[in-house]
């Protein structure tokens, strides 16, 4: 059981609702360099992507300035990993990066009480945004799902530009500069 919900065996692929994508590309000006949790019905339209089973944690994104992930909000356990092994990823990454630093933005469940953003992204990010939407109807394989997310969501931002992180996604919740 997962959030009340019992777990589907048939496989869904969760992709960032159109309305959301618009911002994304946005903010990092029609250019994503990377994202490194597609799947094929991706809204995201990023010059790399990484589709199972390449497996994105175990790719490089270092070449990468700009990255969006949506990364799988429960726990994989085939590959034994969860959000922090993403929000890890991103920071080891940034941290590694020489000026000008690069530029994450993640969408994830707003969890405060977990360990990625205990100890990461509290201590570490940027900026978040919490959305208002209170239940983000996410799109599956190409169709927007008729049940909206059990959780609410955020948007994460690393990065040295929150003023314009503020400003694109203002309108969509509340924003909050974290460091």
């Amino acid at each position: 059981m997962s959030a009340g919900r019992k777990n589907n065996i048939e496989k869904k692929d969760y992709n960032t609702p159109p309305k959301y994508v618009s911002l994304i590309n946005e903010f990092f000006n029609n250019k994503i360099d990377l994202d490194p949790c597609s799947n094929l019905y991706s809204l995201i339209n990023a010059q790399t992507r990484f589709v199972l089973p390449t497996d994105g944690l175990k790719e490089s994104w270092a070449r990468h300035s700009t990255v969006f992930i949506n990364c799988p909000y429960g726990r994989d356990s085939g590959r034994g990993t969860s959000i922090y092994n993403w929000v890890e990823k991103s920071w080891l990454t940034w941290t590694q990066m020489l000026n000008p630093k690069p530029e994450h933005l993640f969408l994830i469940p707003v969890a405060t009480n977990t360990k990625h953003f205990k100890n990461l992204i509290f201590q570490n990010f940027t900026g978040i945004c919490f959305l208002g939407d209170t239940r983000l109807k996410f799109y599956n394989q190409g169709k927007e799902d008729v049940k909206g997310a059990p959780m609410a969501c955020c948007f994460v931002y690393l990065g040295s530009d929150y003023n314009k992180f503020n400003k694109v996604f203002c309108n969509s919740g509340k924003c909050f500069r974290i460091t």
